[in-house]
């Protein structure tokens, strides 16, 4: 199957895998397709349900977060309710912060330049805070202060990709960096920063190309070597905060059943559309698998056992093109016979319009990663089962018996209706 791929690399083979994941919505297709151009094959999708009839995309550039301004008194736009700094310097603190003695050099420093602060730090309390807000309301100083993201190492981690896309360093004593130590040149700095109350939005972080790059390669290693689901997908988070922006996907309808279910088909083909750009797309219609038949050829089986192995092997593979030929009204073993005779490997049958066609050409295409993990799996459980000699289930309940009818009628009392 990945020796049959072919490299999903336009915008049009994308949205043609999430059109045909989304169950022919052409608009769900195009849609993935845009986000996935905006926020590039690592960046964040997600999907949430719109308050109208309308699906929509929205795109976010650069690192969020979801951690808002600790207090509302940094908050630079009224209407909005929000802190907006331009081109300010970031200082990333991994403690707390509860005076400001140990930072007034560098306090002093960001004064003298005229531009603004963004404090992120694990919390910002007491003295500190006051201090920093009475300055802010006094406009001798922009600042704004929010708490670091996520919790214990994981946090760590997180105030270190931050520190590297916006070119700064963590202010830790592990590292041997003191608070009174900090100069300029270990902050931080970004184009723009966007604080709400639940939320902060990094744009166009001043870090190191090459350096990012190269956490992006660690957190890559990260994610092959780690054996939790849970720990996998925070990685993937981080990985996809530090790729590029976040796009989401409104998906909306008219009633809630419909947005429910529109969402889940927005799920399904953006889960396959990622699976298509990472290993590329083949031939739909189940006939990869049909063909892959071809390969069980030159197999030798050494015993009777491994050659029924086989013919099920054999069997299980042809069996989607001949159900979706049934699905069509015509019959699954002519198609799968006339199918095997060819020797192209993207020929297949177009059960929409009943005809023989170049799946490929016709956009009917399938992820080689869902494919391939379908079959992998597929054989995974069965083997099991065939080698397990006991099974734990639990035993189906039995219904009660109905209560007989009671005696209502003259003459037919007791008598069970």
């Amino acid at each position: 199957l990945k020796s049959r791929s072919k490299k999903v690399s336009t915008n049009e083979e994308v949205a043609q895998v999430g059109t045909i994941s989304a169950n022919g919505e052409r608009e769900i297709g195009e849609m993935i397709a845009r986000a996935m151009e905006k926020v590039g094959n690592e960046g964040v999708i997600t999907v949430e349900e719109a308050k109208g009839i309308e699906t929509e995309l929205d795109v976010v550039e650069g690192m969020q977060f979801d951690r808002g301004y600790i207090s509302p008194y940094f908050v630079t736009n009224a209407e909005k309710m929000q802190a907006e700094l331009e081109n300010p310097y970031v200082l990333f603190f991994e403690k707390k912060l509860s005076g400001l003695q140990a930072m007034l050099p560098v306090l002093e420093t960001v004064v003298q330049s005229g531009r603004p602060l963004l404090i992120i730090a694990e919390d910002v309390e007491g003295e500190a805070l006051a201090t920093l807000v009475v300055n802010k309301l006094r406009g001798g100083l922009k600042i704004a202060a929010v708490k670091a993201p996520g919790f214990g190492d994981r946090r760590k981690a997180m105030l270190e990709d931050m520190a590297i896309l916006t070119g700064g360093q963590v202010v830790s004593e592990d590292l041997g960096i003191k608070l009174e130590n900090v100069t300029l040149d270990m902050l931080g700095t970004a184009k723009k920063v966007t604080i709400t109350k639940d939320e902060t939005t990094i744009v166009d972080g001043a870090g190191q190309r090459s350096d990012i790059e190269a956490r992006i390669a660690q957190i890559k290693a990260q994610i092959e070597e780690t054996s939790s689901d849970y720990d996998r997908e925070k990685l993937q988070e981080r990985l996809a905060k530090l790729a590029g922006g976040v796009a989401v996907i409104r998906v909306g309808g008219s009633t809630e059943i419909e947005v429910k279910e529109r969402k889940d088909r927005v799920d399904d083909a953006m889960h396959a559309t990622r699976a298509a750009v990472e290993e590329g797309v083949i031939a739909g219609g189940g006939v990869a698998l049909l063909y892959a038949t071809k390969a069980l050829e030159g197999l030798k089986p050494e015993n009777d056992d491994q050659r029924v192995g086989v013919d099920i092997v054999r069997k299980a593979l042809t069996a989607p093109v001949k159900q979706i030929a049934e699905n069509a009204g015509v019959d699954g073993a002519v198609i799968s016979g006339k199918l095997l005779e060819s020797n192209d490997f993207n020929y297949g049958y177009d059960a929409q319009k009943g005809v023989y066609a170049d799946m490929v050409k016709s956009g009917i295409i399938d992820p080689v990663k869902v494919v391939r993990s379908a079959l992998q799996d597929a054989a995974s459980v069965a083997s099991l089962l065939i080698t397990t000699e006991a099974m734990v289930a639990e035993l189906p309940k039995k219904d009660a018996p109905m209560p007989g009818g009671g005696g209502g009628m003259g003459g037919m009392g007791g008598m069970d209706f």
